[in-house]
């Protein structure tokens, strides 16, 4: 009855992003919890993930780097799985700073790293090149229920400085598929009306 008679082909990719106001509390972990509530939500479209998620990410205040120099310090049980993704990275040009066990399971299969400081060890740490804006992108996965004061600092540190923050493995890994497209393509806008009309016809 309501002439849902076949199958619509999409020939498009749509990545939804809900928007925290994170800036909006200073000093406030971005670590999601089941308490938290969105301000809104954001949408990327185009015809591959890639390059829709680099939207997403683009309309939720959170822009993609093509270069610099990315932060990496990961829990224990994701070492394995941060190789993959800082392969890609420095494939792409980044420069890899990372805490020193980060670092040791980088260096051991390959990748060039410089190692810096937690920020309880002294400095120069992360938190000092963070305020020096020599950090463009952060990947930084917490520890358990209880993050360390540490990675809490910088977490809220680089909030306050706008630095792309990614605190899981899925979204790390989106996030270089978002590197790579805006790094092959340029970034085109269609409108709502425009994709439904591909689908209408």
């Amino acid at each position: 009855e309501l002439g849902f008679t076949r199958k619509v082909e999409v020939q498009h990719v749509s990545v939804k992003e809900s928007v925290f106001p994170f800036n909006r509390f200073p000093g406030v972990d971005t670590v999601l919890g089941p308490e938290m509530k969105s301000t809104g939500e954001v949408m990327g479209i185009d015809h591959a993930f890639g390059i829709a998620f680099a939207k997403a990410e683009l309309a939720a205040g959170q822009i993609l780097p093509k270069k610099g120099k990315v932060f990496i310090s990961v829990k224990n049980r994701d070492k394995r799985a941060i190789i993959f993704i800082a392969k890609k990275l420095s494939d792409f040009g980044f420069q890899i700073v990372a805490t020193r066990g980060t670092a040791k399971a980088l260096s051991q299969n390959g990748l060039p790293v410089r190692i810096l400081n937690k920020v309880h060890e002294g400095r120069p740490n992360i938190v000092d090149l963070i305020k020096n804006r020599e950090i463009d992108l952060i990947i930084n996965t917490p520890t358990g229920r209880r993050p360390k004061r540490d990675q809490v600092s910088i977490r809220a540190v680089a909030v306050a400085h706008n630095i792309p923050l990614i605190t899981t493995i899925s979204g790390a890994a989106a996030s270089v598929n978002g590197i790579e497209a805006l790094l092959q393509e340029e970034v085109h806008v269609k409108s709502l009306q425009e994709y439904h009309g591909v689908l209408a016809s």
